[in-house]
C-alpha cells in the first residue's frame, strides 16, 4: 500500500518569488545588490570618517547606491501592473537595470578616488565619467517617460486603488526628472563659465525635491496594495 507523504506548502515569499520572470528576479538581485553597495559605503563612511556633504563624499555612494537600489525593486514590481507588451517591458527594464548599475559605479568609483563625480572636467578620465554619468541620466529620464506615459494611456491592472497610485507615483516621478534634469542643466551652464565650486553648490537647493519625489512611485503603490 503506497503512503502519500504531504510536502510543505511554499511560504507566500516564496510563491512570489517563484512566480517572478527571469528579468524581473535578475532586476530584483541587481537592485538588492546597490542596496547593499550602498550599506557597505555607509560603513565605509563610520570608519573612514570624513564630511558627509559636499562634492567628495561617501554620503554619494551610499545615497546613490540604496536609492537606485530601491527605485530598481520598485519599478520592476510597479511596472508589472502597466498594460504594454512583456518583450517591450523587459527590454526596458534591463537596459534600466544596466543604467543604474553604471550610475552608482562611476559615482562609487570617483568616491574612492577622492573626487566629484558630477560636473568634474578637471581631466580627460574625470570628464568621461561626468559625461558618461550625464548620459545616463539622460536614459533613466527617456525610460522612466515611457513607462509614466504607458501608464496614462491604459488604466494599470491590478486592485482598487492602484491605478490611481501607479499615475500619481509616476507623475510625482516626472517631478523628480525634471528637477534632476534641472540641477545638471544648471550645473553644466556654471562649469562651462568657469565658475566650477559654483556649480557644486547650485543643485543643493533642488535635492530634497528630487530625493522625496523619486521614491513616490514606491512609496503610493505600497500603500495601494497594503490598504487593499
Amino acid at each position: 500500500m503506497a503512503v502519500s507523504v504531504s510536502r510543505p506548502r511554499p511560504s507566500p515569499l516564496t510563491a512570489s518569488v517563484r512566480a517572478l520572470r527571469p528579468a524581473e528576479r535578475l532586476c530584483h538581485a541587481t537592485g538588492l545588490l546597490l542596496v547593499l553597495s550602498g550599506l557597505v559605503h555607509l560603513v565605509v563612511f563610520a570608519v573612514d570618517g570624513g564630511p558627509w556633504d559636499g562634492p567628495v563624499s561617501w554620503r554619494k555612494p551610499v545615497t546613490f547606491g540604496l536609492s537606485f537600489g530601491a527605485t530598481l525593486i520598485a519599478l520592476t514590481w510597479v511596472t508589472s501592473y502597466l498594460r504594454i507588451a512583456e518583450r517591450t517591458r523587459t527590454v526596458l527594464l534591463g537596459v534600466f537595470a544596466a543604467d543604474c548599475v553604471v550610475e552608482v559605479g562611476g559615482i562609487t568609483l570617483q568616491a574612492w578616488r577622492r573626487v566629484p563625480s558630477h560636473l568634474n572636467m578637471q581631466t580627460p578620465f574625470d570628464t568621461a565619467v561626468s559625461m558618461t554619468l550625464a548620459v545616463g541620466g539622460g536614459v533613466l529620464v527617456v525610460l522612466l517617460t515611457v513607462f509614466a506615459v504607458a501608464s496614462f494611456r491604459r488604466v494599470p491592472a491590478g486592485p482598487a486603488g492602484m491605478a490611481l497610485a501607479v499615475r500619481s507615483g509616476f507623475a510625482i516621478l516626472l517631478v523628480a526628472l525634471a528637477s534632476g534634469a534641472a540641477m545638471i542643466a544648471r550645473g553644466v551652464l556654471l562649469t562651462r563659465t568657469g565658475h566650477q565650486q559654483a556649480a557644486y553648490h547650485s543643485t543643493a537647493p533642488l535635492k530634497p525635491l528630487h530625493g522625496v519625489s523619486l521614491h513616490a512611485v514606491l512609496v503610493l503603490p505600497a500603500l495601494a496594495r497594503l490598504l487593499s
